[in-house]
Formats: C-alpha cells, structure tokens, sequence
C-alpha cells in the first residue's frame, strides 16, 4: 500500500554532515505522521525525530536537537533528515516509518508506525 525508501547514508568524522531522504510512494494520502528512527547493534530501536505531514510540527529527541532538522516535500512525497555536527554516537541504521494516525505524543514509539523503509546506514568516526 505504501513503499517507503531511504537513502542518503554513509560514512563521515565526527563534526560532519549527512542528508537523509525517504521517498514515499503507493497510496500516500492517508499517511499523517512520518518519523525517523535509528538502532545500533545490540539496541532498541529509537525515535529521532518526526513531522506531521498535515500540520508540519516537528518533533526531536533530545539527543539531536539543535543538530538534526526533519522537513517534508509535499509534492514529491520526500521526507528528509539534515544531520549536523555528527558524533559517533549517531552511528546506527536509520530507518523511516509512517503512521496512518496522527501521534503527538507518541511519535517516538515505533509500534505505532504502519510502514518502514529498509533502512540506510550512518557511520561517524571519531
């Protein structure tokens, strides 16, 4: 029904940049809420940031804010992540999801998300 797809990541040093994209196809329009999230080896999966498609709010996990800013491209259906003075700490899989709910207060939990990417990789060394 709807087919999302990343990408964007890589390998950079600490202080440096990347730009995630999520492209979302299918039947797009009962999508209400999208959202980033990452998992390193060995972690559970973590909310890192999140918009609402109808009324542009963003929502950042503590840990980025001030680094990372979500945005959408409505009319290309784009979902993108511009990643700032990144710390190793950043390194993970990144994954973008949709809900076909408006979450608010839940963004961060990734049981309430429908669909998800396949995921792309962001490496930072020290």
């Amino acid at each position: 029904q709807v087919q999302l797809v990343e990408s964007g990541g890589g390998s950079v040093q600490a202080g440096g940049s990347l730009r995630l994209s999520c492209a979302a196809s299918g039947y797009i329009f009962g999508i209400y809420f999208m959202g980033w999230f990452r998992q390193a080896p060995g972690k559970e999966r973590e909310g890192v940031a999140a918009i609402s498609t109808v009324g542009g709010r963003p929502y950042y996990a503590d840990s980025v804010k001030g680094r990372f800013t979500i945005s959408q491209d409505n009319p290309e259906n784009t979902l993108t992540l511009q990643m700032n003075s990144l710390k190793p700490g950043d390194t993970a899989m990144y994954y973008c999801a949709a809900s076909v709910v408006l979450l608010d207060g839940t963004w961060s939990d990734p049981d309430k998300y429908n669909y998800w990417g396949q995921g792309t990789q962001v490496t930072v060394s020290s």
